[in-house]
């Protein structure tokens, strides 16, 4: 699925908060803290999916403003005539 330059935005604002939880997850998996380490990488792998796939409240506006104009713009199939 393709996304639009706010989609973008808003992951790399998510990953600016998740990568740094996963990089202590991985060093806790490092130093040997297998769970500490599987729970933060756990965590930081949330916070992008839930971005992902999960819909809020600000997203309704805009999932409605593309149905509506789909449903109002009928493209041309390119048989116009001259």
């Amino acid at each position: 699925m393709p996304q639009g330059i706010l989609d973008t935005i808003g992951l790399l604002t998510v990953l600016v908060f998740a990568i740094p939880v996963a990089l202590f997850g991985a060093e806790h998996l490092v130093r040997g803290e297998i769970l500490a380490g599987l729970v933060f990488v756990g965590i930081a792998g949330l916070m992008v999916a839930i971005e992902q796939y999960l819909t809020t409240p600000t997203d309704v506006p805009g999932m409605v403003a593309e149905k509506t104009v789909g449903a109002v713009v009928k493209t041309d199939d390119g048989d116009e005539e001259d």
